[in-house]
């Protein structure tokens, strides 16, 4: 799952908050990006900070919810990618996190 936001300190603030909750395993923050955009018939071009969060499928419709509500943007980008393989441990890992409840053993 990837969004982007305008500052450093609201990417970590969702990106801690994503972990928090369990909706994401990790989540990462990079940046300062340079985006390109039209909004409202203008191009644009800013700096954004992009949250590349590792979920499972599972709790995808969730942490769209959590991000659309926590994000300071109208209409931000809030988009999952699926993965198709990777290490067998990290992927276990990553189940393990995001299948029990925020606080869970």
């Amino acid at each position: 799952m990837v969004t982007t936001t305008d500052s450093a300190e609201d990417a970590e603030r969702l990106a801690r908050g994503v972990v928090e909750a369990r909706l994401g395993a990790c989540a990462q923050v990079h940046g300062p990006i340079r985006s390109v955009y039209r909004w409202q018939d203008e191009v644009r071009a800013e700096s954004e900070w992009q949250v590349v969060v590792k979920t499972t499928t599972a709790r995808v419709p969730g942490l769209i919810a959590h991000l659309a509500a926590a994000h300071g943007y109208d209409v931000p980008e809030i988009i999952a990618t699926p993965i198709t393989a990777g290490h067998s441990a990290y992927l276990d890992w990553v189940r393990s996190e995001t299948g029990r409840e925020p606080g869970g053993q």
